[in-house]
Parts: structure tokens; C-alpha cells; sequence
């Protein structure tokens, strides 16, 4: 078993789980998120698709209910020793398996806190959950309160937040180097994820987001792959990723030549990234850092291009995305603390002209301010 944190983080993990479990009355909590059971042991998976939940009760029990395919993949990966399989059939309820454990940790009529805001958990499979243990405990949604212990990185996390950062430097040198008119979107996305894995890199969380012409207007991935024209513009999103920690870049990047609508709209990202900096501090509001970055681009004419919110935290995250909670957003009443890892980026999306500008970094909160963790040039580059 080989684990990617040491015995004393994993331990004052649970500590601080435990602790928080307590000033909350929990007698227990059942994870779902995937990112939770990972932050908590190390294991590693994307079985948390199918019904997976790991159990905690106050006085640290740790149990996992999953399918055979992960068993072993729990004792690869995690420092879980009490691991169950549920065993798939038609009409199979592993709630069924789930109200086993909590007997034996004696748990019923017991106050416990439940990850609803999960992939893993479908509708269906909290319909099941609500109405199985109905009558047999207290069920509380707390789907924040190991995220809140996760957005605070430790000192063994920002390194791995680093070497992603240095993974994404590495991608955006392949895009300077092959996007030019007569290139496919395909061969930047091959060479950029290419450096990433020789890096000793992962999969994102999601998909990078790639888009030329009109399609550099969109802020999603989408299956079109263009081949880049002149002139041209090239919208692109993406993440370097290490044991599953995030740094993200954006950039849009003028093909042949740049029209003057694009040197104002960079000025404005520019500006609007530099007053978001300024803001991101401890003691400071998330909501604030959205506010300075709406009011920069109102005042430069750019209302009807900008987004609702201007980013959001990072960290160990599973698919189906990297955006992890806090989102900057207005009046989001987070406190800002050292050792928060945020995405600032700056949108705009022309849609009467058809003209995109995006820049966005990753920064690390320190004890007075932040450090940008990608160290690549802000300037506007034209290929």
C-alpha cells in the first residue's frame, strides 16, 4: 500500500473531522463525495459512480460499503482495513448492507450527518437512503463539512498543488510552440496532455476546453475539433494535475494577427485580474473578489460579456469537474484564509462580434496576501 500523504496528515485529518462531527452532535457520517473519502484515506477510484459510502462514527470507525471492483482497489490505495462489498443483483439494496454496519456501530436512533451534494448520490439512490433509514436514525445534510476542512490546504498539499502548477506551465508551452493556422485543436490537446503525463500527471477532473473561430466563445468542452484558420482565435482551459490536485490556466490566443477589439478586451482582463489579487486576502470576503472584477469590466464597457461569477477553490477533485467549493460569486460570505487554493478567471464573451478574451490563474493564499502560482507571461500572445 503506498499512500500520497503521511500517517500524521491522515491522522490529523480524522482528527479534525471527528472535532467538527462533535460541535455538530453527529453520532456519524456517511461519505459520498468521492473527494471526502480520498482527503480522508487516500483511496482512489471513480467507482463512487455506483452506491459508495464511507462510515465514521465520532469515535473514528471508518468503514467502506462499496461493489467487489473496488475492493482492491480500497487496499491499494487507502489505509481503510474494514472494507464491505454489497453484491450486485437485480433488485439489490445496499441499504440493506449499510443498516448492518450501522447496528454494529450502534447507531440507531443515533443523529447522522449524510454528503448529499454527491455524484454518487443519484436521486434515486437518496430517495432509497431517506426511506430506509426513515424510522431508524436522524438523517442531516452535511455535504459541506468535510469540504470545509479540505479547502484549508496543508503544507504536504501545496506541494502537490505546485507541481500541478509547474504541469500546466509545461501545457501551455506545447500550445505556444503547435497552435498556428493549419494545426488541429486535436494535436494541441494531444501535445498538452502529452507533457502533463510525462510529468507524472493525471487525468483532470474534466475535460480541457478547446475552441477556434466561434467556438472560442464557449465555455465548456465540446466534441468539435477545428483546424485553425487566418486569421483565427484560440479559446483554451485547462489544468495541470498531480495525485489529483488541480492548477488551472485560461487563455485566449489571437491566430495570425489580432483585431483592436482584442488588445482592449486583454487590457480589461488584466486589469481585471490585477484588482482581484488585490482582494484575495485573508480576512477578505470571496463574494468581494467577484465584486471588484464585476465593477472592473462594467466600467470598461464589458457588462453584457462578463460571467456571474469569476472562479472558484481547487484542490484533490474527481470527475466530473475541478470547480470545488467556494465559487466567487457576489455576497458568497467565505472568509478567505491562508492556505486556500482559488481559479481567478477573467471571461469575455463577445457574442454580437463573435470575439472571446479569457485569462485565468491559480493562486495560493499566503499569510498577507497570494502567490500566482502559474508562472507563464499575462501578455497577450499572437501566433
Amino acid at each position: 500500500m503506498s499512500l500520497h500523504f503521511s500517517d500524521q496528515e491522515f491522522s490529523n485529518r480524522k482528527k479534525n473531522t471527528i472535532e467538527s462531527m462533535k460541535k455538530l452532535s453527529l453520532d456519524a457520517i456517511l461519505m459520498f463525495r468521492q473527494e471526502s473519502m480520498y482527503w480522508l484515506t487516500g483511496y482512489d477510484t471513480f467507482g463512487f459512480v455506483f452506491f459508495q459510502t464511507l462510515i465514521m462514527d465520532q469515535k473514528g470507525n471508518i468503514i467502506l460499503l462499496t461493489r467487489a471492483p473496488d475492493l482492491r482497489q480500497a487496499q491499494n490505495t487507502s489505509n481503510i482495513d474494514d472494507i464491505r462489498i454489497w453484491v450486485d443483483e437485480d433488485g439489490s439494496n445496499p441499504i440493506n448492507d449499510l443498516k448492518i454496519i450501522l447496528d454494529e456501530l450502534n447507531l440507531k436512533n443515533k443523529k447522522i450527518g449524510v454528503e448529499y451534494e454527491a455524484y454518487g448520490m443519484t436521486g434515486r439512490n437518496a430517495i432509497r437512503l431517506n426511506k430506509s433509514l426513515e424510522k431508524y436514525c436522524y438523517l442531516e445534510d452535511q455535504s459541506e463539512l468535510i469540504t470545509k476542512l479540505r479547502v484549508i490546504k496543508s503544507n504536504e498539499e501545496i506541494i502537490y498543488v505546485k507541481k500541478a502548477a509547474e504541469l500546466a506551465d509545461r501545457a501551455l508551452d506545447e500550445v505556444w510552440k503547435c497552435a498556428k493556422a493549419g494545426i488541429s485543436e486535436s494535436k494541441i490537446l494531444a501535445e498538452m496532455n502529452r507533457v502533463i503525463f510525462e510529468g507524472g500527471g493525471d487525468y483532470p477532473a474534466n475535460e480541457f476546453i478547446i475552441g477556434s473561430g466561434k467556438n472560442a466563445l464557449l465555455c465548456r468542452y465540446q466534441s468539435e475539433k477545428q483546424i485553425l484558420s487566418n486569421p483565427d482565435q484560440l479559446t483554451i482551459e485547462w489544468a495541470g494535475t498531480f495525485k489529483h490536485y488541480h492548477s488551472a490556466m485560461f487563455r485566449t490566443i489571437p491566430i495570425g494577427k489580432a483585431k483592436k477589439e482584442h488588445f482592449k478586451m486583454h487590457e480589461a482582463t488584466i486589469e481585471a485580474l490585477k484588482n482581484c489579487e488585490k482582494k484575495l486576502v485573508p480576512g477578505n470576503k470571496v463574494g468581494e473578489v467577484f465584486d471588484v472584477h464585476a465593477q472592473t469590466f462594467d466600467e470598461l464597457g464589458f457588462n453584457k460579456a462578463r460571467m456571474n461569477a469569476c472562479g472558484y477553490s481547487l484542490g484533490a477533485t474527481f470527475s466530473p469537474n475541478w470547480m470545488d467549493w467556494p465559487m466567487l460569486y457576489t455576497k458568497n460570505p467565505y472568509t478567505i484564509e491562508q492556505g486556500n487554493v482559488f481559479f481567478i478567471h477573467m471571461i469575455l464573451m463577445d457574442s454580437e462580434n463573435q470575439l472571446a478574451m479569457n485569462l485565468g490563474e491559480t493562486y495560493l493564499v499566503t499569510k498577507n496576501g497570494n502567490e500566482r502560482l502559474g508562472k507563464q507571461k499575462l501578455d497577450l500572445v499572437i501566433l
